[in-house]
């Protein structure tokens, strides 16, 4: 009997497992790991951080800074615009920083020729021209990037000058870089001047037939499949080094439709290339993109109503900005990510009634939109009384079962849902099905034991009922002497069974205890009731 009840327990223990293990999710990647002393990889379209290593913490960027000299200047000129170079453009360089265009004030370029000089082969000369340009002054410029950078929302790093050159007020989180890197390379042109392998600028005073300017990133120029840089995502990117900042890197890769930006700050020669391959391999390899749009059903079916502070809507009259998309491990699903609603931000479409922000394990995979369709009424910009946006109905599972989801804005924006949103419909019918059979695991249990206890409660009953017949015949002695012999041989049977299963392991996949016991002989426990 105690083998059929251990048994039991070892199967409800197994079942319990299975339970737990149907529910979890797939863990994050492990980290890919690099040599550099930061670096980061990002999902262009969702903004997921796939690995980052020491990503909030600042370093010089050398001149990846021309990520955003260009961005700025793309932003406020146009590219057959003519630059001057000055004399303060020429000479505000370190001396030893080089003057790869042999340019000498006077010279004119336009900024498109200007900005593939800045962006294929880092001359510092045109970062000043084209911010003298930009902005009339040098300073003004770095005001206008510093700007840029706040817009971005990089609250960790701060920029001195156009090019990138050794300031002690000029520094860069990667977690920073990787946003700036983001709203470049959906810069058109700038991708195009960026990704490009050679170009030939106009003619200057030293370059009379002009020069021609070749890429400097070797994961974007390496075609051959036996080069160690080889890495056929890798479209545009930029390089920097200065003796403060070591190797710094900024690298754009497409790859089955999904774009992925690295970062790597404070690398070594050549390994900071190789360091950058890797992020991006692990970035394409363990991730996959879901379009929101297609996958999520929650707030835009049925007629349920939700209360938001842009207006009251069924679900029916709103849908989900197209496109987007979340950021999730290969083997995970849409329903593992979490999903809460957070107010509008400053910037939002005219039809916009929230934001779906989704979480993994508390990292941020992406967002959208909660749109109304057209002719629904939205009221935008009121702030509520409360910070709590109520939600009535909000899944197909519980259609008339109202949910507050109450968001609470932190410096890092997390927020949680109740568990109508944490679940979906396929998963909470699985769960109620393994409910309903534990109960009824445990319920067999309870029936073994009750049907155990009514058995010994009656063979008691019959032993005192042969008691007092062998009492009235006078054989009271003889029974008492007899039970006590059959204790007695029990006990000493068990005893050597505890010892047999101590000093032999396998003895525990053996049958029941039970039938290792010799059969009794006590006429007492074979006697039926019609003996009596």
């Amino acid at each position: 009997m105690k083998q059929q009840i251990r048994k039991i327990l070892c199967f409800l223990l197994a079942f319990q497992i299975f339970s737990i293990t149907a529910f979890a999710k797939p863990d994050w990647p492990a980290d890919t790991g690099i040599q550099a002393e930061a670096g980061i990889v990002m999902d262009m379209d969702s903004g997921a951080i796939l690995f980052g290593q020491n990503i909030h913490v600042p370093y010089a960027p050398a001149s990846i800074t021309k990520l955003l000299t260009a961005l700025v200047v793309l932003e406020n000129c146009k590219l057959d615009e003519t630059v001057d170079f000055t004399t303060e453009a020429v000479n505000s360089v370190d001396p030893d920083s080089g003057n790869k265009l042999s340019i000498v004030a006077g010279d004119q370029l336009s900024v498109e020729d200007c900005l593939y000089s800045l962006l294929l082969v880092s001359a510092n000369q045109a970062a000043n021209a084209l911010a003298i340009h930009t902005a009339g002054s040098l300073s003004g410029f770095v005001d206008m990037m510093n700007e840029k950078i706040a817009e971005l929302g990089c609250t960790e790093s701060h920029f001195a000058n156009p090019s990138g050159l050794s300031n002690s007020d000029q520094y860069v989180t990667a977690y920073d870089m990787a946003l700036i890197g983001q709203a470049a390379y959906n810069n058109e042109e700038l991708l195009k001047i960026s990704s490009t392998i050679n170009y030939k600028t106009a003619p200057t005073t030293n370059n009379p037939n002009g020069k021609t300017l070749q890429q400097e990133h070797r994961l974007v120029i390496a075609e051959d499949s036996s080069s160690e840089f080889y890495t056929p995502s890798a479209v545009a990117g930029k390089t920097g080094y200065t003796q403060a900042a070591g190797n710094t890197l900024v690298t754009y890769a497409e790859q089955d439709g999904r774009r992925l930006i690295s970062v790597i700050l404070k690398g070594q020669p050549r390994q900071y290339f190789l360091d950058a391959q890797a992020l991006l391999n692990f970035g394409f390899n363990n991730f996959k993109n879901v379009v929101i749009a297609d996958a999520e059903e929650r707030y835009v079916t049925g007629n349920d109503k939700i209360d938001l502070n842009t207006g009251s809507f069924k679900a029916s009259d709103l849908k989900i900005e197209p496109d987007r998309v979340v950021t999730l491990p290969r083997d995970a699903s849409f329903d593992d990510a979490e999903v809460s609603l957070d107010y509008l931000p400053e910037e939002f479409p005219s039809n916009a009634a929230a934001v779906l922000k989704y979480t993994y394990n508390d990292r941020a995979i992406g967002k959208a939109f909660l749109l109304a369709k057209d002719g629904v009424k939205v009221k935008n910009g009121a702030e509520p009384e409360t910070s709590e946006l109520e939600v009535e109905s909000s899944t197909a599972v519980s259609e008339t079962e109202s949910t507050a989801v109450s968001e609470t804005k932190t410096a890092e924006n997390k927020q949680t849902s109740g568990l109508a949103l944490d679940l979906s419909a396929g998963q909470k019918v699985i769960l109620i099905a393994l409910c309903v059979v534990g109960l009824l695991l445990l319920a067999l249990i309870f029936l073994i034991l009750y049907r155990h206890h009514e058995e010994k409660v009656a063979m008691e009953k019959r032993r005192e009922r042969r008691r007092q017949r062998l009492q009235e015949a006078g054989e009271t002695d003889a029974f008492e002497q007899m039970m006590a012999e059959r204790r007695e041989r029990d006990s000493r049977l068990k005893q050597q069974q505890r010892t047999a299963i101590a000093l032999t392991p396998e003895a525990e996949n053996d049958d029941d205890d039970d039938a290792d016991e010799p059969e009794t002989t006590d006429p007492a426990e074979n006697d039926s009731e019609d003996d009596f």
